[in-house]
């Protein structure tokens, strides 16, 4: 699905490795239940005991607003990315969404030079919990077979509830240059791109240029619908404003497809969700 451009973090890397998977198992703690956690506990079902691919550990996993087998918890409200020790809250509330999003899954972004992987950022995606009980079709479905079907991940991006994707960067990087490598993954995904398309990469592409990314840095891109996304910017926890509103379905689908399509930017992440929709869907 994706090739993006490379991120110079120092040297001149290549966007288009692919990334080896991680995966290792989280053990929830049994925390005190906020009103909205135990509205999302409501949703679905208690998770059946799995096992980790890694050897000699074991978990007993209970449904939780993030349901991903591939990320480790390090505490009742946080969820630690295991490649980048980078920790996700379980649920977050942003500006222009309805309600908190649960956290779904992790992953990180690497880029390899002379056979060295580098790590630049790591990511987690968050959903609004009723989004999942719109899945029910795909009930039973192995991690394997869930990241084959483009219309379970075309379903979540379809649905009017909101989603967000976290991005932590790991490293400093060049805001133009990071806007550079997702342009090269997304215009490719738009065939002809209209005057309102190319208004809403304009728009993207302002936030980024000329604007260092520091080690640190949250990046919130948030779909409210189908043709409309957040983008915040943060320095120091969850934001407090939107830096920009993209308003094109084109633009925020390609964006969606970049990370949950096939061949996404972060394997990792991907495996990640797919797990925790195996776990859910179970």
């Amino acid at each position: 699905m994706v090739g993006a451009s490379a991120i110079p973090i120092p040297t001149p890397l290549s966007l288009s490795t692919p990334i080896p998977r991680i995966s290792s198992l989280r053990r929830i703690s049994n925390p005190t239940l906020s009103l909205c956690q135990t509205h999302y506990f409501s949703l679905l079902v208690t998770f059946p005991l799995h096992f980790s691919p890694h050897k000699h550990r074991r978990t007993q996993t209970h449904f939780s607003p993030n349901a991903s087998s591939s990320s480790s918890v390090v505490s009742a409200e946080y969820t630690e990315e295991p490649a980048t020790t980078v920790k996700f809250q379980r649920s977050l509330s942003l500006p222009g969404c309805s309600g908190s999003l649960s956290l779904l899954g992790t992953g990180y972004r690497e880029k390899s030079f002379a056979i060295i992987g580098v790590k630049v950022y790591a990511a987690g995606l968050y959903v609004n919990p009723s989004i999942l009980s719109e899945l029910n079709a795909w009930k039973g479905q192995s991690t394997t077979k869930i990241q084959e079907i483009p219309s379970l991940f075309n379903s979540i991006f379809q649905s009017p509830l909101e989603k967000s994707l976290k991005i932590v960067l790991v490293r400093d990087v060049d805001g133009k240059t990071f806007w550079d490598a997702f342009d090269d993954a997304i215009s490719p995904r738009i065939k002809a791109p209209t005057s309102i398309d190319e208004s809403a990469l304009s728009t993207f592409r302002c936030i980024f240029q000329g604007r260092p990314l520091k080690k640190g840095t949250f990046i919130f891109l948030t779909w409210l619908e189908p043709s409309k996304m957040l983008v915040c910017v943060s320095l120091d926890g969850l934001p407090s404003n939107v830096e920009a509103t993209i308003e094109s379905g084109s633009v925020t689908l390609a964006l969606f497809d970049v990370f949950f399509g096939n061949g996404p930017v972060s394997p990792s992440l991907k495996d990640s969700v797919a797990k925790g929709l195996a776990t859910i869907l179970k």
